[in-house]
């Protein structure tokens, strides 16, 4: 028996550290996106989609659906919490980890595993069948293992050890911090590739943390293998630091079927929607 077609409006929402993605789409109609500048506070976030609503006119009663993929959090209370700020928004509203949606939409809904780093770093893994765990995210205080900003600040400490501590203070009490030391990460792995010897310890320490992250995942849920893997996240855009994760990883005897993202978090986040209206 298909499935029945949703008449409102379904809405899928990605909150990145920099983007708010938001895609709709009525029925079988074509997908609406929208692109806006994202606030790191999440307390802005329901006042920020409210003007989207404003803007398009829509009214609770228009959504049927509303699924967020929210960065910054991932236990049931987090996004329970955040779902009761939209409440107002939509018929249906909930709130996934980014991570999540990034996982569904780049392997589908199948078991696998996720490795996204950009400015912070988290693998995330599925059985196929609602088990869910991660490895890493922890923030750049105490995690974020092979992400832009840990390849920063590995470069930072470099410095500060050769003695280049105006440098290094000047990126340390930049008013965004997290950001700015995320932003060297292009040159290190620039130097990297070119040979530099510290620049190579530097992504290769990187590399295999991100792989042993990989590891824990995919035993905690004890994945079969081959296990499809995906990554998402502007470090790992890089093809040389990719590659060198892939190679990382299969030192670890993980045996993998790695493949390029299929879509992107957002369109994951509209294809729950669009079930959760059914």
């Amino acid at each position: 028996m298909a499935a029945p077609i949703v008449r409102r409006n379904c809405v899928g929402v990605d909150v990145g550290g920099t983007w708010v993605r938001v895609a709709a789409r009525r029925g079988q109609g074509r997908v609406t996106t929208i692109v806006t500048p994202a606030d790191r506070d999440l307390t802005r976030l329901a006042p920020l989609l409210r003007a989207i609503w404003q803007r398009r006119r829509w009214r609770r009663r228009d959504i049927a659906a509303l699924v967020v993929a929210s960065r910054a959090l991932w236990t049931r209370p987090e996004r329970r919490a955040l779902a009761l700020t939209l409440r107002g928004l939509a018929q249906r509203v909930e709130v996934i980890a980014d991570a999540q949606a990034a996982l569904l939409g780049a392997i589908g809904d199948g078991p696998g595993a996720l490795v996204l780093a950009g400015t912070g770093s988290i693998v995330v893994a599925h059985d196929g069948r609602g088990g869910w765990t991660r490895a890493g995210g922890l923030g750049p205080l105490v995690g974020d293992e092979g992400s832009g900003f840990w390849l920063g600040r590995e470069w930072l400490r470099l410095l500060a050890g050769r003695g280049d501590l105006h440098t290094v203070l000047r990126f340390v009490h930049a008013p965004d911090a997290v950001g700015r030391i995320a932003a060297l990460a292009p040159g290190v792995l620039a130097r990297a590739r070119r040979g530099d010897r510290a620049a190579r310890a530097i992504t290769g320490t990187g590399q295999a943390r991100l792989a042993a992250c990989v590891s824990d995942a995919v035993h905690a849920l004890a994945l079969k293998a081959p296990i499809h893997l995906s990554w998402a996240g502007s470090v790992l855009e890089n093809p040389w630091y990719r590659s060198g994760l892939i190679r990382a990883l299969a030192r670890t005897g993980v045996r993998a079927r790695w493949r390029a993202p299929a879509a992107p978090p957002v369109a994951a986040a509209l294809r729950l929607a669009t079930r959760l209206a059914r």
